[in-house]
């Protein structure tokens, strides 16, 4: 199997993500006992014993797959080699979801690239159903663990919903998106290229998971014996994320004024790292 540097994928109250190669040890999970693949006939596997799963995709479909357990909070990792060379109309999706209308969800989208040009990552924050809190950065270097790319706060204090109470499932695909994954549409696949394919492993989840409609954390205190439960971003950490977002930031729907005339998101005007 090819070795693969890769972006690190952490989903946790400070919604991040880390870019590291994959040949650093890490603690994995089996992907037989910890997902079920969802869609794409056989164009999801899991090989090597549960120790990596692939995605692919091809001009008949694309496909996903999706985790066993629900989850309320915690750090959770996965790292991933995106499709390599011209993946261009293509989308890596990773994701946390509920369910229903009112759902929450915390995304995170690799949009494909001609040979050469940086991926663009698409973020999003759902919470009660709405969404609408777009940031995008370009991935076009490679960086060390622990570089935050983004917080959402909790600031329900001001009226703004906090994704806190509906537990949520692991959702990752590769599909099809080129009406508008590269250049806005401009760009479509070039299925002389296919299969595409992203690979995962080193899964791990520190984490209360839900079930029977309780959580597996026996209270909601904040527990500093626990990492995750006390991980926040310190001055250094904070420094790390203005660098990002000043240099690898490209679009930010804090700055969108055009987007929202009648005034930007109550979120905006409170946090300086949305």
């Amino acid at each position: 199997m090819e070795a693969f540097s890769s972006p690190k994928v952490s989903s946790f109250l400070l919604f991040s993500l880390f870019v590291s190669s994959i040949m650093a040890a890490a603690s994995a999970g089996n992907f037989y006992l910890d997902f079920d693949l969802t869609w794409g006939d056989r164009r999801a596997r899991i090989l090597d014993g549960g120790k990596l799963l692939m995605l692919s995709l091809d001009k008949a479909s694309g496909s996903g797959f999706q985790s066993k357990k629900e989850y309320l909070f915690g750090r959770i990792d996965i790292q991933l080699k995106l499709v390599p060379g011209n993946s261009a109309g293509t989308v890596t999706a990773y994701y946390l979801s509920s369910q229903g209308q009112a759902h929450d969800e915390i995304d995170f989208e690799f949009l494909g690239n001609l040979s050469g040009d940086p991926y663009i990552l698409h973020t999003n924050v759902f919470t009660q159903g709405k969404g609408n809190r777009e940031q995008q950065f370009y991935l076009c270097i490679f960086l060390v663990d622990n570089f935050p790319i983004r917080e959402f706060a909790n600031q329900e204090s001001i009226g703004v919903p906090f994704p806190k109470s509906q537990p949520m499932r692991i959702y990752s695909s590769l599909w099809n998106a080129d009406d508008w994954a590269t250049r806005g549409g401009l760009v479509k696949i070039d299925w002389s290229k296919a299969p595409f394919t992203a690979l995962y492993r080193n899964f791990s989840a520190a984490a209360c998971v839900w079930s029977g409609g309780s959580s597996s954390c026996a209270s909601n205190a904040v527990n500093p014996d626990i990492g995750w439960q006390a991980q926040g971003l310190d001055a250094k950490s904070r420094r790390r994320l203005r660098w990002v977002q000043k240099y690898y930031m490209i679009y930010n729907y804090c700055n969108d004024i055009k987007r929202f005339p009648e005034g930007l998101p109550p979120e905006c005007r409170r946090s300086r790292s949305l």
